[in-house]
């Protein structure tokens, strides 16, 4: 038995090692950037841990959601100062899980049922939104405010309702919407609050004399893991809080709608798993095939969890190197503040950005798609922000025919100027001083002519 646990070890151990020679003979050699070479707004950034951590899960052949995802989830926490994080297979479902959570029954008169409306904004990504509509509830949209491109919290009171139950909104490409506002209107009004955080892991707000993650004031937080974001599994995402029972609600829809929080591959870890009623179950019925929501299989597998168990080692540093970019973008550029509204943090924060927002103003002498296709001839790549204005998009075209749906609270002034006039460029940390020194000396020539 000995010698062939020692054998084991040794076998993977060799596996791990040879993962880690090819990174090192494919991933690890790095080219000179030179002037027209790409620039990508976002990447992965990564080294031999975690190919080490993708092989030694792979080994395993667990496959589904295990160690790596137990062992990420309370790190995870840890990092951001909550007591639960539950792992999910992208930050739309995410966004999905969280939603969803604040429909269950169990949360008695404060369940979001449908017809309820939720706050949110349209300058955006569309997945903050779509969790609303797909399960029958109203969003109702406000406009924003530059240069933090985020909700106009002015707003809020003109916007809510008899029908109102919740406000859901994303920190804007990493800068944070002002919590301090939004947190003394849900209280006000005993509503949730969602925070999409997708785009702002490692942001901070300062409440109550103290700094806090955002994420972590709202009911719930999401963040996704996609390659671009501040860390990556490739895909997956989290749903966090530091309320037991909501944990519990997100997990149950995650994992097929059942009742039981046995860990994946436990059983009976209540101790009761046959001798409880349900519904109109037999007495004793199996707990593990009891279901308490209509739910979805939303897991993330193992090895990602491994991936992601490395980059979170890394990301302090990740947000150390984006909030660096992006001051140097933001010093480099302040002679252009005639030509473009240059982004601005909110109040009270100290965002961990996603990327370096720039409108072009009216008196520019440019538009945004003569700059936009300067940038990209030049191999600078850029993004909208997102939708810009989302109920312009094909997917509203019946609800705005029909006259139901959603809401829309005065007009949507900045939205549609953000649909207009608004890009941005990447800060992640995988790029070097001279891509940056490039991009703002081609700002500044292109400004110039």
């Amino acid at each position: 038995m000995h010698d062939t646990k020692e054998q084991e070890k040794q076998l993977r151990e060799a596996a791990i090692k040879a993962a880690v020679d090819y990174y090192n003979f494919k991933h690890k050699p790095e080219q000179p950037f030179a002037p027209g070479k790409r620039i990508s707004y976002g990447g992965r950034v990564f080294d031999e841990r975690e190919m080490a951590n993708l092989i030694d899960s792979s080994l395993d052949f667990w496959l589904t959601t295990g160690r790596y995802a137990e062992k990420f989830e309370k790190e995870f926490a840890e990092f951001l100062g909550v007591q639960h994080a539950s792992l999910v297979n992208s930050g739309s479902s995410a966004n999905l899980l969280a939603f969803m959570a604040l429909t269950s029954p169990k949360l008695g008169e404060r369940r979001i049922r449908r017809g309820d409306e939720v706050i949110t904004v349209a300058a955006g990504f569309p997945t903050t939104v779509a969790p609303i509509i797909q399960y029958g509830a109203i969003p109702v949209f406000v406009d924003v405010a530059l240069p933090t491109y985020n909700v106009d919290v002015t707003l809020l009171e003109a916007a809510r309702s008899e029908k109102t139950k919740a406000v859901m909104l994303a920190h804007t490409l990493g800068n944070p919407f002002d919590l301090g506002a939004v947190k003394v209107f849900c209280e006000k009004h005993g509503l949730w609050l969602i925070e999409d955080n997708c785009d702002a892991l490692g942001s901070r707000y300062f409440h109550q004399g103290d700094w806090h993650y955002t994420g972590t004031l709202g009911d719930l937080g999401t963040s996704s893991f996609y390659p671009p974001h501040h860390m990556t599994m490739g895909e997956g995402g989290a749903v966090y809080t530091n309320d037991t029972t909501l944990k519990r609600l997100v997990e149950s829809f995650r994992d097929w709608g059942r009742d039981c929080w046995c860990p994946s591959g436990r059983d009976n870890t209540c101790g009761n798993r046959f001798t409880q009623r349900f519904g109109e179950l037999p007495y004793g019925y199996d707990h593990k095939y009891v279901y308490s929501h209509f739910g979805y299989n939303l897991k993330v597998t193992d090895m990602q969890a491994a991936i992601g168990c490395a980059q979170l080692e890394k990301l302090s540093g990740f947000v150390a190197a984006r909030r660096a970019n992006w001051q140097f973008l933001r010093d480099g550029l302040s002679g252009l503040a005639d030509r473009f509204v240059l982004p601005e943090p909110t109040e009270n924060s100290e965002p961990s950005w996603f990327g370096f927002l720039l409108t072009v103003r009216k008196e520019a002498g440019f538009s945004r798609e003569e700059v936009v296709n300067h940038l990209e001839r030049k191999g600078i790549q850029t993004r909208m922000l997102f939708a810009g204005n989302l109920i312009k998009h094909p997917c509203f075209d019946e609800m705005r025919q029909s006259g139901a749906g959603f809401r829309v609270v005065g007009e949507l002034k900045e939205t549609d100027r953000i649909m207009n006039d608004t890009f941005w460029i990447g800060v992640y940390p995988g790029m070097k001083p001279e891509m940056l020194e490039y991009m703002v000396a081609t700002l500044k020539e292109f400004a110039a002519r």
